[in-house]
């Protein structure tokens, strides 16, 4: 039986293999992984992410515990964790400790949970975790919950595969006007103020507010030559939009408070995303994504094969040496490494 059969199959050694071999881009996990593409599709995305410090953690254990214990006449879900940890920039180490908080998951066949080292990637995932979100996804997994890297104001990497991006606050980590500065609170599908027990809570819930009255209702995602961009319209075109304008959310995650409000605002999301036909262009702009980001990663692997390493280095010493611009650089080496 072969690796992505056993996958199919519901066979939890099989998946952390095959899990394994796609993070060190192995062959035969990429061949499995091929094979496994056409069963996904089927999984709902949601992305948590935000600042470090704001319970991202403790917040996406109280999610999968939810969804595996919902009251009664309620579905009970399969659910899948990737939770990226930042990679050390020195010993290019990482802790993957994500799951020390996740100990009410423990011993769960419902539940799978993978840690992974972001390996240097700065937009808040690891490279290879669209591939294995697929393997979740192709494996029978309904959600798929990815908790990114403690992000900043640029690290947006995640709204370009999740179907739901979950933005994650919390009182007492900055000023007001930092919150409502644009970058991550933009991706937000669901804003949620976390550790909503602590002083300040007002005061960040005001800012994110006042944020949203900003850019909401009178902004529109639309697509450009592949790219996505925000417009404005008329307030006579919102009327006959559906716009979904993210709504504000308290939670306490380590008692619990304000999840299952969570949980339903999530599942509203996703009726959306279906009614609509959002869920499909996101698809499509998701797959377009990774399609572009292999193709650079193969195309460069396919050049350096065409350039000898000493062509390489006596460009580079040119460049250092301030003989050539950076870009006289690149003409020379796409050119075979030969000066014209």
């Amino acid at each position: 039986m072969s690796l992505a059969t056993s996958v199919l199959a519901g066979e939890r050694l099989a998946l952390a293999r095959l899990l394994s071999q796609i993070e060190n881009n192995d062959p035969a996990g990429l061949a499995a992984l091929s094979e496994l593409f056409p069963h996904t599709g089927q999984a709902h995305l949601v992305g948590v992410t935000g600042a470090p410090g704001t319970g991202k953690s403790s917040l996406v254990n109280c999610l999968a515990y939810y969804y595996r214990h919902p009251p009664p006449g309620e579905h009970q879900q399969k659910i899948a964790i990737v939770a990226v940890d930042p990679s050390s920039p020195f010993t290019c180490g990482a802790i993957l400790g994500d799951r020390v908080r996740m100990r009410d998951l423990s011993g769960d066949p419902g539940v799978f949970i993978r840690s992974m080292a972001a390996r240097g990637s700065l937009g808040g995932l690891a490279p290879t975790t669209s591939s294995m979100v697929q393997v979740f996804d192709a494996a029978g997994f309904e959600i798929i919950l990815i908790e990114t890297v403690g992000a900043g104001q640029a690290e947006v990497d995640i709204a370009r595969l999740a179907h739901t991006t979950v933005v994650v606050e919390a009182p007492g980590l900055g000023d007001e006007i930092q919150a409502i500065k644009a970058g991550i609170l933009e991706i937000a599908d669901i804003l949620v103020v976390n550790k909503a027990d602590r002083p300040g809570v007002e005061n960040t819930e005001r800012a994110l507010r006042s944020m949203l009255e900003l850019g909401h209702p009178t902004r529109r995602v639309i697509k450009h030559h592949g790219a996505v961009e925000l417009i404005n319209v008329t307030e006579e075109e919102t009327e006959f939009d559906s716009l979904w304008v993210p709504p504000i959310l308290r939670t306490t995650a380590t008692k619990g408070d304000g999840v299952p409000e969570l949980v339903q605002v999530i599942a509203d999301h996703q009726k959306h995303l279906e009614t609509t036909g959002e869920r499909e262009y996101r698809d499509r702009a998701r797959l377009q994504t990774e399609l572009e980001q292999l193709l650079q990663g193969n195309l460069v692997s396919r050049w350096r094969q065409e350039v000898s390493e000493s062509q390489y280095q006596e460009i580079l010493e040119s460049l250092i040496a301030r003989r050539i611009s950076p870009h006289q650089a690149v003409e020379v080496l796409l050119d075979g490494g030969q000066p014209k």
